[in-house]
């Protein structure tokens, strides 16, 4: 049986489901139990109510990931940031997010050249940035 989580307590990552490198990242952060029981992951380029939530928000998804958690938006570095915190100790990914990016100074400094590489990745692929506008549903 699956527990319906409450929005409140609701984790979710919104990421380009364009880029390889946001893909990769959102399907293997991992976060410790106690913090969250799933995360929800959602591509930035939907339709879907949190998209529009972070848009509301004034939140440009050309700068960075989102993640929600316990009704709060993060972006950006500040995103990798809380990721990089909640995630368990156990394993060697876990391990090096955490060593890199829960250091919030780390995360602001590296997040500029993150975004950098996804933008020419991007550009490389021949895809184009995240439309302003969404699909309502």
């Amino acid at each position: 049986m699956v527990e319906k989580v409450s929005a409140e307590d609701e984790l979710a990552i919104i990421y380009d489901e364009q880029c390889p490198v946001c893909s990769a990242y959102s399907a293997a952060v991992e976060v410790d139990e106690k913090d969250a029981s799933a995360v929800r992951r959602i591509n930035a380029r939907s339709g879907d109510a949190l998209v529009q939530k972070a848009r509301d928000a004034g939140l440009d998804l050309n700068d960075g990931m989102v993640v929600i958690h316990k009704g709060k938006l993060y972006h950006g570095a500040d995103a990798l940031n809380l990721m990089a915190r909640l995630a368990p100790a156990e394993g060697f990914t876990n391990r090096v997010n955490r060593l890199l990016f829960s250091n919030t100074t780390v995360a602001h400094v590296s997040y500029p050249l993150l975004r950098a590489g996804r933008n020419t990745l991007l550009r490389l692929l021949g895809r184009s940035k995240i439309s302003a506008h969404t699909h309502r549903r």
